[in-house]
C-alpha cells in the first residue's frame, strides 16, 4: 500500500487545503481501515467553511462525514467485517456511558465526537473508523447512492417524529438535499399537497421532480399570502430544513400544526411570539442527526423505493473539490458526489 494520499484538510477560519498526507493505519484493536469509495459535500461542510462558521469543526482534520468505503483491514477485536465488505459510516461516535447514552438517546451524548468534523473523515483515499460505526450494505447499491445512507438516516429520525397523515398539507422550507428528502418521504406517506419554499431556481426545479405540488420563490412571491390563500389557514406540517426560519414555520402553521426544525445555523436567531404557539396549540420538534436509523436507511435505499438519482447533480474527483464547494455555495448543486 502506498504511504501518502490526497486529502482535504480543514485549516480553520474558512480555509482548507488539498494536500498529500500519510495514509492512516489501524492503531486500536476495534478500528477498521477503509478505502473510501465515495463521499459527498453536506450543507454542514459549507457551514464549517463560513466566516464566522455556522458549525464548529477542529482545524487540521480531514473533512467529510458522508462517505462509504470498502474494508481493507480489520483490527484484532473487530467481528462481523472482512476485507472486501462495503460499509456505510455513521460518523457520530458516542461514549456509551453518559446518562443519555444509557437511556438510548445516543444522539444526545454528552461526549460525542464526529468523523469529518472533529476527527478525520472521508475526503481522502483512505480512512480509519471504529467498527462500531460501520454498517454493511449490498454491492447492488452503487456507492454514489450509498452516500445517501448517512443523511437519509438523519431525515428518517426527524420524519419519525413528525410524519404527515394522508391528505395533510405540508410545507418544506429549503429544498437542498435534506428538504428534497422530506418532499420524497412526504409523498410516499400520502401527503395531500406539498408546498416548497426555495430561493434557488435550480433547486425549485428539482423539488418538482421530487414530488412538490407548489414551488415558491420567497424572494419574488409573498409566501405567507400564497400559503394562506391556497390552504385557508395554513399547513398541517412544516419541515424547516434551512436553519433560520422557525418564525416563518410558526406563522404558516394551521391550528394544531406540527413543526419539525432540522436545519442548523448557530449564528441564526429567530423572533417568535410564544402566544402563537400556545393559542394555536402548535407542536414543535427539534431533530438532531440519526438515532438507530442507519439500518432503516439502508433497507429503503436497497429496496429502490426512494428515487434519489435525480438529486445527484455533480460527480467529481477529490482534486476537483474546489469546484464542488463553489457549486454548492452558488445553489447550482444538490448532491455533489466526490470520488477519491
Amino acid at each position: 500500500m502506498k504511504k501518502t494520499m490526497l486529502a482535504c484538510v480543514f485549516e480553520g477560519k474558512g480555509r482548507y487545503t488539498l494536500k498529500k498526507v500519510p495514509v492512516p493505519s489501524i492503531e486500536k484493536p476495534d478500528q477498521v481501515l477503509l478505502k473510501v469509495l465515495a463521499g459527498s459535500i453536506c450543507g454542514t461542510d459549507i457551514q464549517i467553511l463560513k466566516v464566522p462558521p455556522g458549525h464548529p469543526a477542529n482545524s487540521g482534520i480531514i473533512l467529510c462525514h458522508e462517505y462509504v468505503g470498502e474494508v481493507v483491514e480489520v483490527g484484532n477485536e473487530c467481528s462481523g467485517f472482512k476485507p472486501g465488505d462495503w460499509v456505510a459510516v455513521d460518523p457520530n461516535i458516542t461514549c456509551g456511558c453518559c446518562g443519555y447514552c444509557r437511556a438510548g438517546k445516543h444522539n444526545m451524548c454528552e461526549h460525542m465526537t464526529t468523523l469529518g468534523i472533529f476527527l478525520n473523515g472521508g475526503f481522502a483515499e483512505y480512512n480509519v473508523a471504529p467498527s462500531s460505526q460501520l454498517y454493511k450494505f449490498s454491492k447492488s447499491l452503487k456507492p454514489e447512492l450509498a452516500v445517501f445512507i448517512e443523511p437519509l438516516s438523519c431525515v428518517l429520525n426527524a420524519f419519525g417524529k413528525v410524519r404527515p397523515n394522508p391528505g395533510d398539507k405540508v410545507l418544506v422550507l429549503g429544498a437542498g438535499p435534506i428538504g428534497q428528502s422530506f418532499i420524497l418521504l412526504s409523498r410516499l406517506a400520502g401527503a395531500g399537497k406539498i408546498f416548497v419554499s426555495e430561493p434557488m431556481a435550480f433547486r425549485r426545479m428539482l423539488a418538482k421532480k421530487s414530488g412538490a405540488d407548489r414551488v415558491i420563490d420567497p424572494n419574488k412571491e409573498d409566501l405567507e399570502r400564497m400559503i394562506l390563500s391556497e390552504t385557508g389557514e395554513g399547513v398541517d406540517v412544516v419541515y424547516e430544513a434551512q436553519g433560520s426560519l422557525a418564525d416563518i414555520a410558526i406563522k404558516l402553521s394551521a391550528r394544531g400544526g406540527r413543526i419539525l426544525l432540522f436545519g442548523q445555523n448557530q449564528q441564526a436567531k429567530a423572533r417568535i411570539r410564544q402566544n402563537d404557539i400556545t393559542r394555536r396549540e402548535l407542536s414543535i420538534f427539534g431533530s438532531y442527526i440519526a438515532l438507530h436509523t442507519f439500518p432503516e436507511a439502508i433497507k429503503i435505499l436497497e429496496s429502490k423505493r426512494l428515487k434519489l438519482d435525480h438529486l445527484i447533480t455533480h460527480r467529481i474527483k477529490l482534486r476537483e473539490l474546489n469546484k464542488g464547494f463553489s457549486e454548492m455555495r452558488s445553489g447550482k448543486a444538490i448532491k455533489v458526489i466526490v470520488f477519491p
